[in-house]
């Protein structure tokens, strides 16, 4: 069954890099991998051993609860499972996982769901916080991914409009030189 020999595969190169906690949360002043670092260390991973991850929300409950103001938050706790699948067979393997999240607006859902995701995932390929280094102990320099310019120009919308900051940007990405190029004049035109 070629899922499994997929997942090995991803599990044994996602053990060479990891994914670090490299944001921080400034309110409670913890350290995570957000959603978008396990997508987009994930992403080209899975392409590469011909795996797809197919999501499946089996349930959703949705709760409002009054804030210290008075106001409403959604807390939504959403069931979900994800295919595993070999592009190369068609075999599967299932994994179930919960998210929860609360949002005063419209995206508690979002949020939940991409919870799920990133927790199947964490436990599914078992992904570490940092990579196992090799015996003489020497620092291994993790690859960024690169950007396409479609996902790049989206990130600059984002900048624009403070959603999203220039640090988050080249942490998480490798900048071509016309990037970072465009990067600098739409941030001076903006």
């Amino acid at each position: 069954m070629k899922v499994y020999q997929a997942i090995n595969k991803v599990q044994a190169e996602l053990a060479k890099q990891g994914i670090g906690k490299d944001r921080k949360n400034q309110a409670q002043g913890y350290k995570f991998r957000s959603i978008d670092d396990v997508y987009n260390v994930l992403s080209s991973i899975l392409a590469e051993n011909n795996l797809c991850v197919l999501p499946r929300i089996l349930s959703r409950d949705l709760r409002l609860a009054e804030t210290k103001s008075g106001g409403s938050m959604h807390y939504v706790t959403v069931e979900a499972e994800f295919d595993f699948v070999s592009s190369e067979d068609g075999t599967k393997h299932t994994v179930k996982s919960y998210g929860e999240a609360m949002d005063s607006g419209d995206k508690a859902t979002n949020k939940a769901m991409s919870a799920a995701y990133k927790y199947a995932m964490l436990m599914a390929f078992s992904i570490p916080t940092e990579g196992d280094n090799d015996s003489d102990q020497a620092p291994q320099e993790v690859k960024k991914p690169e950007l396409t310019n479609s996902r790049f120009n989206n990130a600059v919308q984002k900048i624009i409009a403070k959603e999203y900051t220039v640090e988050q940007l080249r942490d998480t990405f490798t900048l071509t030189a016309e990037q970072e190029s465009a990067l600098v004049q739409a941030l001076a035109n903006a």
